[in-house]
């Protein structure tokens, strides 16, 4: 087969050819019958094949495979390297393609099983796990499997080999051709030239000359060697929700591709970690986007595509193409649906200055294009793709057309009546008043004794006053709490919820408990976690008024600030992925009276620098601050973490709907919803000014 020219190059080296397979087996997974006791020790038991990461908390894999467990639920067991221990973490399968094991309509449109009980193409499935953990995600084609760059590609899984014990397993084959139709969706690719075990069904297939994913296996031939794949492409056929799409995680295909290219976007330019990224390994293949971008520039453009909104349409999206120059969206099949294949579709314009063009006219009519939803963070977004557009401009082609741009992006922002078309962010529903009464409860360590709490629970009501339900001065142990305060906190949420409208529970504590997750506690212990249950955030009881040069409280003037104008949250502990000193107080003062401090590094509470940080953030005066206390990898990239709590602080807008959002995004997390994983652990320090805390002669004394 003859290169096409263009289209990566052949000959890498080996030594880049097993860094590659290195990347793909570490994302691929097994898939179990999530039977009771499983463990994940490398038996069979349960086994149903095999799958991968396609971005952070989804794997691919086929349909035969993950409708095979129980109640669209299945186990998914990884082990990012080889000296890791393995995990097993339950998933739910969103979707499938087709839903169920029948043939297409025949005559009369009568459905007929599947030949031999297989499943019919395109036989793929979308898993989500159901909490969060950290593990790596292949990168996939934005092209048509059919545009593969050479003839060989690895395919990768677990299979037992006949012995009974699973392990990983990899081997190369050539691509034969094709059979199908695809305008029928049962298009595969005929593959040949090693065997294929059983158990490897749902594993990744890359194309070697470009380095990346480019189908699912799907079979293995009758014969001893070689079976079928699947386009990833394929993906784009998922329904369309039927409503309008007011978030990303809508629509699956949305959700999974734009958390797929954020993924390799924020990794590849991440300075944390000296590993090979996929964009580095793709660039020693040769590969890239045709001949405009390398793959550095094309990682990094579809992390910022990633960042707008998504197309309102495949409609929409193929006009756009369209009104492009040489451009013919409706030949690739699998229509386009997202950016990224939208994108795809340009690769193989005529080389030269023309190809780059083309992708940059692209990029201006998606910042200009009509939106499903808008969020807070989607102006910021439109601007990072200009910056990047105009970048690429200024580096390599004409003043005229670089001119012609500028013109693109004016008439794109000031065009008439293009702000109706686009929706509106949801309004948000009226924060609880002041005057809604919550439930407080103090916590006091005991300085003599170790580990153990005096506690005091009450009914803060809308005046100030403090009504007693509950209090325990004998020392209560840590671990004891959640059991001891169950019924106390029973009663004083009895006294304060409205139906749908569970009360606000403050916890008051010194700094150095901080870090203690009130949130997690199951009070009753078979119940579900408080912040599942209602608001929780966290108070101090340690600090004092602080004064600005003219005498005013500043930390009620920032207050009063936040409660008005939009929040934005500002991440105080961490540049560029590293962790760096919390400002001193002075430098934090001179921050907007609207920022909200956010701390991505205090779950590294070994550090020196985390407790004395937390306590600069709190002596300067704000009354709102997050904080994540989960501890993160030392190579891990938080990139994401940054961007979703910017995210959830301006969604939130003003200081009175940050506990419900936190709120919602626990929920989120305990009913599996991948696109809330990135706030586990995270706390909200909400200290409210107007109700300060009662004096240790005062509290819980009747009014």
């Amino acid at each position: 087969m003859t290169q096409p020219q263009g289209r990566g190059a052949w000959g890498g080296s080996e030594s880049t050819y097993r860094a590659l397979a290195g990347l793909v087996m570490a994302a691929t997974v097994r898939i179990h019958r999530p039977e009771p006791g499983y463990a994940p020790d490398g038996s069979d038991r349960g086994f149903l094949g095999s799958g991968f990461f396609i971005a952070p908390s989804w794997v691919l894999t086929c349909a035969h495979v993950a409708m095979e467990g129980e109640g669209r639920h299945v186990n998914v067991v990884f082990k990012p390297d080889p000296g890791s221990a393995e995990t097993a973490v339950e998933g739910a399968v969103v979707a499938a393609l087709p839903e169920r094991r029948h043939a297409a309509a025949g005559p009369g449109g009568v459905r007929v099983p599947a030949p031999s009980g297989g499943w019919p193409a395109p036989d793929l499935a979308l898993i989500r796990l159901l909490r969060p953990v950290e593990h790596p995600c292949v990168y996939v084609t934005e092209r048509p499997a059919g545009m593969f760059g050479g003839g060989s590609v690895l395919y990768t899984g677990w299979t037992d080999g006949g012995s009974g014990q699973l392990t990983r397993f990899s081997g190369r084959c050539q691509v034969m051709g094709t059979f199908g139709d695809w305008a029928e969706d049962d298009e595969q690719m005929r593959l040949d030239g090693d065997r294929m075990y059983p158990g490897l069904s749902g594993g990744p297939v890359v194309d070697l000359a470009r380095g990346e994913v480019v189908g699912v296996l799907k079979s293995r031939s009758d014969g001893t060697t070689g079976g079928t794949s699947i386009g990833v492409e394929r993906l784009r056929t998922l329904p369309v929700p039927p409503g309008a799409v007011a978030a990303e995680s809508d629509d699956p295909y949305q959700a999974v591709f734009h958390a797929h290219d954020r993924y390799h976007a924020d990794r590849h330019t991440s300075p944390v970690g000296t590993d090979r990224t996929w964009a580095d390994l793709q660039r020693e293949l040769g590969a890239g986007a045709g001949l405009a971008l390398s793959p550095q520039q094309r990682v990094d453009l579809l992390g910022r595509l990633a960042e707008l909104p998504p197309p309102l349409s495949t409609r929409s999206l193929l006009d756009l193409l369209d009104r492009l120059p040489d451009t013919h969206p409706a030949e690739h099949h699998a229509a386009p649906r997202g950016w990224r294949d939208g994108l795809g579709t340009l690769y193989d314009a005529p080389g030269g200055d023309g190809a780059l063009e083309l992708i940059l006219r692209y990029c201006m009519s998606a910042i200009s294009a009509e939106r499903p939803y808008v969020l807070p963070s989607t102006q910021l977004a439109e601007a990072s793709l200009w910056e990047w557009v105009k970048r690429m401009a200024e580096d390599r082609l004409s003043r005229k057309f670089r001119h012609e741009l500028a013109g693109l992006r004016h008439n794109g922002r000031h065009a008439p009546g293009l702000e109706h078309l686009r929706t509106p962010a949801p309004t948000l529903e009226p924060a609880r008043t002041r005057s809604a009464p919550f439930v407080l409860l103090a916590l006091e360590p005991r300085g003599w004794e170790r580990d153990r709490y005096d506690w005091r629970i009450g009914v803060a009501q809308h005046g100030g006053d403090v009504l007693p339900v509950a209090e325990d001065s004998r020392g209560t142990a840590s671990k004891a709490l959640p059991a001891r305060l169950a019924g106390p906190l029973a009663e004083a949420f009895r006294r304060c919820d409205e139906p749908d409208d569970p009360a606000v529970l403050q916890v008051a504590v010194d700094q150095a408990l901080m870090d203690l997750e009130v949130d997690g506690w199951r009070v009753p212990p078979d119940g579900r976690p408080l912040g599942v249950l209602r608001p929780v955030v966290i108070r101090r009881l340690d600090h004092s008024p602080l004064l600005a040069d003219d005498g005013i409280d500043e930390r009620e003037a920032r207050w009063n600030r936040t409660r008005t104008a939009a929040m934005r949250a500002a991440v105080v502990d961490c540049e560029d992925g590293r962790r760096v000193p919390v400002p001193v107080v002075e430098e934090l003062r001179q921050l907007p009276y609207e920022t909200v401090p956010v701390l991505c590094r205090y779950g590294e509470r070994t550090h020196p620098e985390t407790a004395a940080g937390l306590g600069r953030v709190l002596d300067g005066g704000f009354g709102v601050a997050l904080w994540q206390r989960r501890a993160a990898e030392p190579t891990a990239v938080c990139t994401d973490f940054h961007r979703r709590a910017a995210d959830a602080v301006a969604e939130a807008r003003i200081a009175a709907h940050l506990p419900e959002k936190i709120h919602e995004l626990r929920q989120g997390v305990h009913a599996g919803r991948a696109e809330t994983y990135w706030s586990n652990g995270v706390a909200l320090y909400y200290e409210d000014p107007h109700h300060p805390l009662p004096g240790s002669g005062q509290f819980l004394e009747a009014p």
